[in-house]
């Protein structure tokens, strides 16, 4: 199996949240990547798919991926059946963490229990 067929998991990942800028080389049967997510969540998720393949720090894979915005860790679209402590759930792992989110969002929620399919909301740095 080569490298790049090991490591397809991790590429069609970045396809699927359109990474920009990727390239993708072999040399010396190291998988070099690079590329640039949308968010610091796009590129955690990169990294654990990486670490799940590879196993916590592979040697057959250099990745270079930088964040386009920093200024948020992730921008999320609700969902039917969403709350906010499950979205703090799905993004902190700790559902009381919603008010972090609340407070982030101020500008177009007013109530923490009312959030709405559609409605985008911004998920803070932790």
């Amino acid at each position: 199996m080569s490298v790049k067929d090991k490591y397809q998991s991790v590429l069609s990942l970045g396809e699927q949240l359109e990474v920009k800028d990727g390239n993708v080389t072999v040399e010396n049967g190291v998988l070099k990547i690079k590329g640039t997510a949308k968010t610091q969540y796009e590129k955690d998720i990169l990294w654990d798919e990486i670490k799940k393949v590879g196993g916590e720090k592979p040697s057959d894979i250099l990745a270079n991926i930088i964040v386009e915005d920093n200024s948020v860790y992730h921008r999320h679209e609700v969902k039917s059946g969403e709350s906010l402590s499950k979205i703090a759930k799905h993004y902190y792992g700790d559902p009381m963490k919603y008010k972090a989110i609340f407070e982030a969002n101020t500008n177009i929620l007013d109530n923490p229990d009312m959030i709405h399919p559609g409605q985008v909301l911004v998920i803070p740095n932790s």
